[in-house]
């Protein structure tokens, strides 16, 4: 870890590690085993106003250069954190609780987001307009906003900060980070190596802090110009509420509740893998864990059977374990699922398999729902850990209108070898992303991370994620006889 070691008990505002006004402190903990890793420096509404001010003072001149050199300077950020993947995969494995392998795989997708947004930045374009005669020129450019407030929870940490910072330094803004203060260890060590690449002072900030401190006080300043947030639903409105007394632009990246939907005809042996992960990976807390299963009442036992079995053989563990799962992130956390895990059975459903927490640490083991209905806690709301709801269908128009019964709208994995009905399928089902025969966008570059519904409005550093963090401005021209 020394390679990106930073101080701890700090925060980083205009270029430099600094302390909290008043010298506040918050212990980050080690899931697995509830004690200490180290502290960050808690930030208030004092320590937001230093950052955004930071900001906005690094703002014109960072909106200024070059945009092939802005590129080249991110390049230099990317080119540092794939150099030091495995002490950046360390850190955010024990910070979350995940397999040191999950960190790996993280920090490399966060490695890839900041160097695709190194070569997009000097390719934002604009429009030339068509026009009545030619005597007239109509154009569009993007512009930056300015200071862009970015906060993110705490569990892909690296990826999120990745995500949502490299694109909005692309465009040419400057940025004020707020990692959640349950996993903030990622984001410091990414903008310690953003510092050693020569980033200018002010251009990026990172305070840690809670979110009725300093949360509230980033996305309710007056200097902030865009709000980028990804969390939960109910947070997301109160933020939106918040920006719109200073008509602040916002994008919101919030929860899921993302079905595997399994035909008769679907490979098995690829989907049951697949469907398994897709719940267990970092422990069921990703906003697209495919948390619903609805199968073809023909193949439902089977699947379940199958589905069952392979979610008994996960093993877990601590994050240097690296073995399939982790804990959850946090006794918050663990109090919630708990009390998903209560519920169930109360309401009707049939525990399959786990159900019931272990270990020292706050785990919970992959647990299988049968027999659930739309109208039950487990099938309706975000769990966000390792928990999932078996539903079944007769036919397509049933499994349309299962996809369908939910206020998120993220992701949708279809299983079939029929491509005409994956297609209807994916033109019918409201989700800002489908996967068929996979579980979400492997292999596919530039993927847009879409969402419809009460799961928010943002692209998610995707192809177009560039543009989300501009203005568009037109321009028209009288050309003047001479």
């Amino acid at each position: 870890m020394a390679a990106v070691d930073f101080p701890s008990s700090q925060h980083f505002i205009d270029g430099e590690w600094v302390e909290a006004r008043d010298g506040d402190t918050l212990d980050v903990l080690d899931p697995a085993t509830r004690q200490a890793i180290t502290q960050v420096a808690r930030a208030g509404a004092a320590d937001v106003d230093d950052a955004v001010g930071a900001a906005r003072r690094a703002f014109p001149a960072w909106a200024a250069t070059n945009p092939s050199e802005r590129g080249a300077l991110i390049r230099r950020w990317a080119d540092l954190v794939i150099a030091e993947v495995e002490a950046l995969a360390a850190v955010e494995a024990q910070d979350v609780g995940k397999p040191l392998s999950g960190g790996r795989t993280n920090i490399y997708i966060a490695h890839g987001i900041v160097d695709y947004f190194a070569g997009a930045a000097d390719k934002l374009t604009g429009v030339t307009l068509p026009t009545r005669s030619p005597d007239y020129l109509g154009y569009t450019v993007h512009e930056p906003y300015g200071v862009c407030a970015v906060v993110i929870p705490w569990n892909v940490p690296a990826v999120l900060t990745a995500a949502n910072v490299a694109p909005a330094l692309a465009a040419g803004n400057t940025v004020v980070l707020k990692p959640s203060e349950i996993a903030p260890l990622a984001p410091f060590a990414l903008v310690e190596l953003a510092r050693r690449a020569g980033f200018p002072p002010g251009v990026i900030n990172v305070v840690a802090g809670l979110g009725p401190e300093a949360g509230v006080a980033l996305t309710t300043h007056p200097g902030v110009d865009h709000i980028s947030f990804v969390g939960s639903t109910a947070t997301g409105r109160a933020i939106m509420a918040a920006a719109a007394q200073n008509l602040v632009p916002v994008k919101l990246e919030l929860g899921g509740k993302s079905p595997n939907v399994v035909f008769a005809d679907a490979d098995l042996d690829t989907a049951i893998p697949a469907i398994v992960a897709s719940i267990t990976e970092n422990a069921g807390q990703n906003c697209y864990a495919g948390s619903r299963l609805l199968v073809e009442a023909s193949v439902h036992d089977e699947v379940v059977e199958r589905v069952a079995a392979g979610m008994a053989d996960v093993k877990t563990g601590p994050w240097e374990a690296d073995l399939d799962m982790g804990p959850l992130v946090s006794a918050a956390q663990f109090a919630r699922v708990s009390g998903f895990l209560e519920d169930a059975p109360r309401e009707g459903a049939r525990l399959v398999t786990g159900g019931r927490p272990t270990g020292d640490g706050w785990f919970v083991p992959p647990t299988v729902y049968d027999r659930v209905d739309a109208g039950m806690r487990v099938a309706r709301e975000e769990v966000f850990g390792p928990v999932l709801a078996v539903q079944s269908f007769r036919d397509t128009a049933e499994a349309t209108e299962a996809m369908n019964a939910t206020d998120f709208g993220l992701l949708a994995c279809l299983w079939t070898n029929d491509i005409s009905r994956a297609l209807r399928l994916a033109k019918d089902v409201r989700s800002g992303q489908v996967a068929v025969n996979q579980f979400h966008d492997a292999g596919v570059i530039g993927f847009p991370f879409n969402m419809q519904k009460d799961s928010g409005f943002s692209r998610g550093g995707g192809y177009a994620a560039l543009r989300e963090y501009t203005q568009e401005k037109g321009v028209a021209i009288r050309l003047l006889a001479r």
